[in-house]
């Protein structure tokens, strides 16, 4: 009895002990466990999440999302802050009688502006006034590669004639086709930016300057006054005005063939009468208009430009006939001409 008891007295003993050892035991290493814890967050750089606590963020980008747009050069000048009766969203705009010079409509038209690829209507007129041959074939070459990031499908070694390169520069405003008129111009490039700028001091363009073929460079500058003189300049001119009202042209390239349009789609509304119109835009200048168009019998001039968003252009020309044709602008006695506007001495900016 005595051993029985002994032996039972060491087995409690012995399990107390075991008990006690285990409950010890998870003691000491929650604790080393808390230790080693507090020593790697201590050691973690601050502002940093531990590893699997954070949540991790799709670098797809979301639907709408886009860049912030650079500011054009009359948004910086402060001329979206003038207003006009119409609510355009053109920060300058002229509309003048093309027979009898009159002012219809003017909105800041004293500023002097980047025109963007209304350049081209320059180099169109230079070129056709030059007399070089329209059929003649030019090659375009690495040259025609003015600026990177400029899309364009006409690669080095396409050929056209002159002609299809004018067509392509005045109806889709093409940048290379421009500068390959401006490069194969007799004494290259230098000579045709030279013969631009002869070009407007003889049409009486004071406040115009020309440093390419394209308008790509912000250095292209004008002001309303001074396009209204170019417009109807390159009016006197079918071929002008034939390829810059035109639809479209397919050209031959390799085997396939490249269908091109043209940049304003009032071209194709058969509510306007368009006689000769060019495009533009950069961002330095914004969205850019020139059109001649008869509306309500009277042919007319329209300058737009720096218009800020996509189709606000568009939207402003279609505003403004609107206005001419319910007004009765169109009828009043003259009250001033394009001259008298451009007296006042236009104000760089």
């Amino acid at each position: 009895m005595r051993a029985l008891l002994v032996l039972t007295l060491t087995g409690c003993l012995a399990a107390s002990g075991a008990a006690f050892g285990g409950t010890s035991s998870t003691k000491s290493e929650s604790k080393a466990s808390t230790t080693i814890a507090k020593a790697k967050s201590s050691q973690r750089v601050q502002g940093t999440v531990a590893a699997g606590s954070a949540r991790i963020q799709s670098k797809r980008k979301v639907r709408g999302e886009r860049a912030p747009l650079r500011p054009s050069e009359g948004q910086l000048a402060g001329l979206s802050h003038s207003g006009d009766p119409l609510k355009l969203k053109s920060h300058v705009a002229l509309v003048v009688d093309q027979d009898t010079n009159e002012v219809l409509f003017e909105k800041n038209t004293h500023a002097v502006l980047p025109i963007a690829s209304i350049t081209k209507l320059m180099t169109a007129l230079v070129t056709v006034e030059a007399g070089l041959s329209l059929d003649e074939e030019l090659k375009v070459t690495p040259d025609e590669l003015v600026r990177s990031g400029i899309r364009s499908r006409l690669r080095p070694g396409v050929t056209m004639s002159r002609g299809t390169a004018l067509h392509l520069a005045l109806m889709s405003s093409e940048n290379r086709a421009a500068q390959l008129l401006g490069r194969t111009y007799p004494g290259g490039l230098d000579n045709f930016v030279e013969a631009m700028n002869a070009k407007a001091q003889m049409l009486g363009m004071s406040e115009s300057l020309f440093v390419d073929p394209t308008g790509l460079s912000a250095d292209n500058r004008s002001s309303a006054n001074d396009l209204v003189k170019l417009v109807k300049a390159a009016y006197e001119h079918e071929v002008i005005r034939e390829y810059s009202v035109s639809s479209e042209l397919a050209l031959p390239v390799g085997k396939r063939s490249v269908r091109y349009g043209n940049t304003n789609r009032l071209t194709a509304n058969p509510d306007w009468e368009i006689g000769l119109q060019k495009t533009g835009y950069i961002s330095a200048a914004g969205r850019c208009l020139v059109m001649q168009a008869v509306i309500e019998g009277k042919r007319v001039v329209m300058v737009l430009l720096d218009s800020v968003g996509k189709y606000s252009r568009i939207a402003d020309a279609q505003r403004i006939r609107d206005w001419l044709e319910t007004s009765g602008a169109l009828n009043r006695p003259p009250a001033r001409s394009a001259e008298s506007s451009a007296s006042d001495a236009a104000r760089p900016i």
